[in-house]
C-alpha cells in the first residue's frame, strides 16, 4: 500500500467515529426538542452535517484509491448512515491497516510464502 492509500484510509478513519458521535448527539437532541425547551439541533445538525460531507468525501477518496469492490464500498457508506456505523468502520479499517502493515512487514522480511 503506497503512503496516499494509507493517508486516505487513515482520514476516512479518523473521520468516522467523531461522525458516528454527532449522529448519535443529534438524536438526544431531536429527542429533547420535543420533549423539553432545549433545541441544540441546528448546532448539533451543523456539525453532524459536517462530519458527514467529511466523511463522504473521504470515502470516495478512499474507494477510489484502494479500488475497493462495490460491496465493500456500499458497506463503508451504509454504516456512514446508520447510527452507530462510524464505530463499526472505524474498527474494521483499522484491522485492515494492521492486517496491511504486517503483510508489508513479512513482504519486506521475505517471510511470505509465495
Amino acid at each position: 500500500m503506497d503512503i496516499k492509500t494509507a493517508s486516505s484510509l487513515h482520514r476516512l478513519r479518523l473521520v468516522s467515529a467523531p461522525e458516528a458521535v454527532s449522529f448519535l448527539l443529534l438524536l438526544v437532541c431531536s429527542v429533547l426538542k420535543r420533549t423539553t425547551d432545549f433545541n441544540a439541533v441546528p448546532v448539533m445538525g451543523a456539525v453532524h452535517g459536517l462530519l458527514f460531507v467529511l466523511y463522504v468525501v473521504f470515502w470516495l477518496d478512499a474507494w477510489n484509491r484502494t479500488k475497493w469492490s462495490f460491496g465493500t464500498a456500499a458497506l463503508y457508506f451504509v454504516l456512514s448512515v446508520l447510527p452507530a456505523g462510524g464505530f463499526f468502520a472505524e474498527r474494521k479499517l483499522k484491522r485492515a491497516a494492521d492486517d496491511e502493515v504486517i503483510a508489508s512487514r513479512a513482504r519486506r522480511e521475505g517471510t511470505v510464502n509465495a
